[in-house]
């Protein structure tokens, strides 16, 4: 499978044809960002059957998910 090189700014401007592009010639796309690849575009029949165990979470609590580690307070007033 050939791979075609885009920059995040062109994927974000001709995301819907991209997705079409890839689906019609069955080719993937590789996503830069300042030169460094950081995604890719797969038709599907090419990527896996089952996304069921492709995430892995690493932390043990939810916290580490959603949280800055500063702590603050909406009250106190800098300044």
């Amino acid at each position: 499978m050939s791979a075609r090189e885009i920059s995040a700014s062109v994927f974000k401007q001709q995301c819907l044809a991209l997705l079409d592009h890839v689906d019609a010639t069955k080719t993937r796309i590789v996503v830069t960002k300042r030169g460094k690849p950081v995604a890719q575009l797969v038709p599907l029949d090419h990527a896996a059957t089952s996304t069921m165990g492709s995430v892995t979470l690493v932390a043990e609590e939810d916290e580490a998910y959603f949280s800055t580690g500063d702590s603050w307070s909406a009250e106190s007033r800098s300044g």
